[in-house]
């Protein structure tokens, strides 16, 4: 039975998330004590005590569920259970990439912070937004885009299981584009507390800034398969990883495709390995014969570790 690791991106974020974890296992504890000193700061202490509005701030959001998740990782290798295949989606791919052994967590986690800062800096607070658009399909969502266009930049950028997309761009647009699409039948649009147009082409100048700090890195071919969210295609060779995670930052991310890919290649459980449950969520959606586990505290990594003892 092939298990595929899931890794969560931005928004899933919690003041104590991983508490709990590192509390019990040394190994946790280390990851977030590696974090510390590859950054220069407290964030453990941020992570763990807050504030809040501190946690939300992109450039340390991102090193902050990079970092938990890694943690979390390296418990259920600890305890023995290991992936056959990867993904993350947007931010959790390089989370899928330290587990697949492409970077060095160190490395990953420097790299997510300039990350969080390049994405920030490319479109000035206010003027981009996101919106969910659910119960509509692909193909009305991105016609619908097209034509709301004129306004200034809006596309579709997350596909994230059947029934729900986001759209991100210029907030003029975006509201025009959410505006029309609730006229075309959509059960809902939902204006996301973001503090910029992810994965839209407004964040070329993002991706160009990242493409030099990426090849400061050393990359390494991948020990297991990674799917990438640009193209939901498996990547092992350490070359077309750069290249992707590059034109990540500005492209949408196919993660209903990822997931397809992943069923395709045999997976049967899935375990999201970081905090909270978004991707689990869409996974009942995408797979839904597909086991579906995951770790942020005690009690999940019990029930996980528990499921896998049963059905070996």
């Amino acid at each position: 039975m092939k298990i595929g690791f899931l890794f969560p991106g931005q928004g899933s974020q919690t003041v104590g998330m991983g508490k709990e974890l590192v509390e019990k296992y040394g190994v946790a504890k280390d990851i977030f004590a590696r974090a510390d000193q590859a950054l220069g700061f407290d964030l453990t202490n941020l992570i763990f005590a807050g504030p809040e509005e501190e946690l939300r701030k992109t450039t340390h959001t991102q090193p902050a569920i990079l970092t938990t998740s890694i943690a979390f990782l390296a418990v259920l290798e600890k305890e023995g259970l290991k992936a056959d295949i990867v993904a993350g989606h947007s931010l959790g791919e390089y989370g899928a990439l330290v587990a697949a052994g492409v970077i060095a967590f160190e490395d990953a986690v420097r790299l997510v912070r300039k990350r969080g800062e390049f994405m920030q800096e490319a479109v000035p607070l206010g003027e981009g937004s996101m919106a969910a658009i659910l119960g509509m399909d692909r193909d009305t969502v991105i016609d619908v885009c097209d034509r709301a266009s004129a306004l200034g930049v809006v596309q579709a950028v997350n596909f994230n299981c059947p029934g729900q997309i986001v759209i991100a761009g210029a907030a003029k647009a975006v509201e025009k584009a959410a505006e029309m699409l609730k006229s075309a039948g959509a059960k809902r649009t939902v204006m996301l507390p973001v503090s910029a147009p992810f994965h839209c082409t407004m964040m070329k100048p993002a991706a160009e800034k990242l493409g030099l700090e990426l090849e400061k890195v050393k990359f390494y071919d991948a020990k297991i398969p990674v799917v990438a969210n640009i193209n939901a295609e498996i990547m092992t060779h350490k070359d077309i990883i750069k290249a992707a995670l590059v034109e990540q930052a500005a492209s949408p991310v196919l993660w209903e495709d990822c997931m397809q890919t992943m069923i395709n290649e045999g997976v049967q459980s899935f375990v999201e390995v970081g905090p909270g449950k978004v991707l689990s969520g869409f996974t009942k959606k995408i797979a839904k014969d597909a086991a579906m586990l995951n770790i942020e505290d005690i009690a999940s990594q019990e029930k996980t570790l528990a499921y896998f003892k049963e059905v070996r």
